[in-house]
């Protein structure tokens, strides 16, 4: 537990059989459970995580690849209720390549914890020195993403691309997660999804962490796929009342 609550982490993977132990490894104590969700992976990530010497891992397995998106609602599903095991009060998002710092997750956790945010995401385009550490096109699409999705959601996201997040079992019980967007884009639809039911989201400063993974999201993502998403979303947000403006929390890395 962290502060009280119950702490699930989601750990969507595909191909991570050289990077999902170290993600594993670095779960920090005070998280109650892990959710793997092999999406469908052709390599040994699934029996690499069933392997894990941790009580807290499980692993689910998609028959068939269906993207991240929906590996992350899969793991949300079984987070949040599914299975004998206490369901989580927060669920966390860290991805299998380890891409996240473990070191970063209590600063994610403590808005949502304290009642100032549903859903908090991690901001690294705030961390100091993260423009030298991001590579220039990442920093650039992310720029650029960014703006697009605060334009069409109206919440105040600095890094719309950071999958670091951490959700409230309340909100996600307001969202038709299977609804979602299942593949690259999913955490654009999703923050559309939460401004659509007025959930309060942050953004918290992390750290940009790159090594020898490589990405999946081609120009087709970015260029198409993400801009239209936002487009329904810009149509879709006046439908339903948002109930209230999400507030950015002001925090800075320690």
């Amino acid at each position: 537990m962290y502060r009280g609550v119950r702490v699930a982490v989601v750990m969507p993977a595909f191909h991570e059989a050289r990077h999902i132990e170290r993600a594993l490894a670095g779960v920090p104590a005070f998280v109650d459970r892990i959710v793997v969700v092999d999406d469908a992976s052709r390599d040994e990530t699934a029996a690499r995580a069933e392997a894990f010497p941790d009580a807290r891992v499980e692993v689910v397995r998609h028959p068939h690849n269906r993207g991240v998106g929906a590996a992350i609602a899969t793991g949300y599903g079984v987070a949040f209720g599914e299975g004998e095991r206490a369901a989580a009060d927060v669920a966390v998002v860290m991805a299998g390549d380890a891409q996240m710092d473990p070191a970063d997750l209590p600063r994610l956790l403590d808005p949502v914890v304290e009642g100032r945010a549903e859903y908090a995401k991690g901001d690294r385009l705030r961390w100091p020195g993260a423009r030298a550490r991001m590579p220039a096109s990442r920093w650039l699409g992310n720029q650029v993403l960014s703006a697009l999705t605060r334009w069409a959601t109206g919440l105040p996201v600095n890094d719309s691309q950071c999958g670091y997040t951490a959700l409230t079992r309340e909100a996600a019980a307001r969202l038709d997660l299977r609804a979602l967007w299942p593949r690259y884009g999913y955490p654009n639809d999703l923050l559309a999804a939460l401004a659509r039911v007025g959930a309060r989201v942050c953004d918290v400063p992390v750290r940009p962490v790159y090594a020898d993974e490589t990405s999946g999201v081609g120009w087709i993502d970015a260029l198409v796929v993400v801009p239209a998403l936002l487009v329904r979303a810009s149509v879709l947000r006046g439908r339903p009342a948002l109930e209230e403006r999400s507030e950015p929390v002001a925090e800075r890395p320690a």
